[in-house]
């Protein structure tokens, strides 16, 4: 797939004589068990040195999944939820955790989700949280926190680094899913467009350069063109000065 990333390479060129470093990260959502698919992640994120914060449903995973996790130093665990199922009214959009449900029953899935994760990954759960659909009530800041939370990650730049002290935001900003037509790759410019944009609006300032930019994944559903460019975006960002975050 021919995908021009001039506009990319030009605004790297600019980091490059800012002398600026880019935080860059990749999470991955909805993992369950060992698939196929999760294998051609995992072999992405080991030939480019870079790891992926996978984002892994509580309720479903499965104990191959720790042991095949076990094996490799480019994934790491972090929790997605409890069972991904939505709780909105069926005319508001997807959430798990959103303000419309009891705040009582949200804590109590927190607290299962935390628990499931302890048992399968023990030390190795890593203390962030990922709410499903990218949206949560910020009423359970709080309880996120006294969880054992450290970060919660949602979707665009933050606007404030602690939603409340001791919770750090950590969002990711590149998302190549075309999810409301077809679910494969959003146009390629418009993908391109975005990427050089996010990186400008960093570079001058406009955004937080101290979060960590990042790349929003979902292995399972990738078709050819989104492994592509997920090849193709992270050989690039290899040319930015970046430092990758864990």
């Amino acid at each position: 797939m021919q995908i021009d990333w001039r506009p990319v390479e030009a605004e790297i060129e600019l980091w490059h004589d800012a002398h600026m470093t880019l935080p860059l990260w990749w999470r991955d959502d909805d993992a369950i068990e060992p698939t196929a698919q999760l294998e051609q992640l995992i072999g992405i994120a080991t030939d480019n040195d870079i790891p992926v914060h996978l984002a892994i449903i509580p309720k479903f995973a499965t104990k191959e999944l720790r042991d095949r996790i076990s094996q490799t130093p480019y994934i790491i665990p972090v929790t997605h939820g409890w069972s991904h199922e939505s709780h909105s009214p069926v005319d508001q959009k997807n959430a798990e955790f959103g303000s419309n449900r009891p705040i009582e029953d949200s804590i109590q899935d927190l607290i299962l989700g935390a628990d499931r994760m302890s048992d399968l990954f023990g030390s190795g759960m890593k203390s962030m949280f990922v709410p499903p659909w990218n949206r949560i009530n910020p009423d359970l800041s709080e309880h996120l926190v006294a969880i054992g939370y450290d970060n919660l990650s949602t979707y665009l730049p933050r606007n404030t680094k602690y939603n409340i002290e001791k919770l750090e935001q950590i969002n990711t900003h590149i998302d190549p899913i075309s999810w409301k037509i077809d679910k494969s790759l959003i146009q390629s410019d418009t993908l391109i467009t975005n990427i050089a944009n996010a990186l400008k609006d960093r570079r001058l300032g406009l955004t937080d350069n101290d979060e960590p930019f990042g790349l929003l994944t979902h292995h399972l559903i990738h078709d050819d063109a989104i492994w592509d460019f997920v090849k193709q975006f992270l050989t690039i960002m290899r040319k930015a000065p970046i430092v990758a975050f864990r």
